[in-house]
């Protein structure tokens, strides 16, 4: 396929995208709250396992926070967002660690992949909270990076679970206000977790000695 006619292609998918945007019926936020109360249990648990799976990918996981507040409500959407996030997690650290730490493991050994090693292993729970409190870290990146490296798996999950959580309540919680029922959270929240995140961030870098400590064994 030429060039020519790849922008052909995209220009007639987008002219069809449009089109159907000006067609169909969007319901309101309102009416997909009502219909994900009318089908009890299946839209959470559908929900959830589509978030789980599909944020291993460097798929935005802000998408399924408001997705979760907008159906779901405040307490149950925050509810399936963090279990989510953390069964995310978990899932792409794993795939990670099986099928790239071997490969990995003997570039560790060079002073700059072994000086970031040796902080986010030594930093532990600290580190990782603090990187993912920062809202341009990508989530699922992170994710295959701590899996590849000598991070441990409980305080890479605890620090995720604990990093993640403020900045998914308040995605959440502009979901739910798409259907009138909760103030927005503005955007300050989000600079505000952004300082803390860096400021967790430098203290570990500071009290972490890179020269002298040497590759953290892998725990799976």
């Amino acid at each position: 396929m030429t060039g020519r006619t790849k922008l052909i292609v995209a220009l007639v998918l987008f002219a069809a995208l449009v089109a159907v945007a000006l067609v169909v019926d969007v319901p309101a936020p309102a009416e997909l709250r009502a219909w994900a109360t009318g089908a009890g249990w299946i839209a959470p648990v559908l929900l959830l396992g589509a978030y789980s799976v599909l944020t291993v990918a460097p798929i935005p996981r802000t998408s399924f926070n408001v997705v979760s507040g907008l159906l779901l409500g405040n307490v149950l959407g925050i509810g399936v967002a963090l279990l989510a996030t953390v069964l995310s997690a978990a899932l792409g650290f794993g795939l990670a660690r099986v099928l790239g730490r071997e490969w990995v493991a003997g570039h560790l050994e060079r002073g700059r992949f072994r000086a970031l090693d040796a902080r986010l292993a030594d930093g532990g729970v600290l580190a990782v909270a603090s990187l993912r409190m920062i809202p341009f870290v990508p989530f699922a990146p992170m994710s295959w990076a701590c899996g590849v490296l000598s991070v441990r798996f409980w305080p890479y999950l605890v620090g995720t679970a604990l990093g993640s959580l403020p900045g998914t309540v308040l995605v959440v919680l502009v979901g739910d206000a798409l259907t009138g029922t909760t103030h927005p959270a503005l955007l300050a929240c989000f600079a505000g977790l952004a300082l803390i995140g860096a400021a967790g961030l430098y203290r570990v870098i500071r009290r972490t000695k890179p020269e002298s400590a040497a590759p953290a064994p892998a725990v799976s």
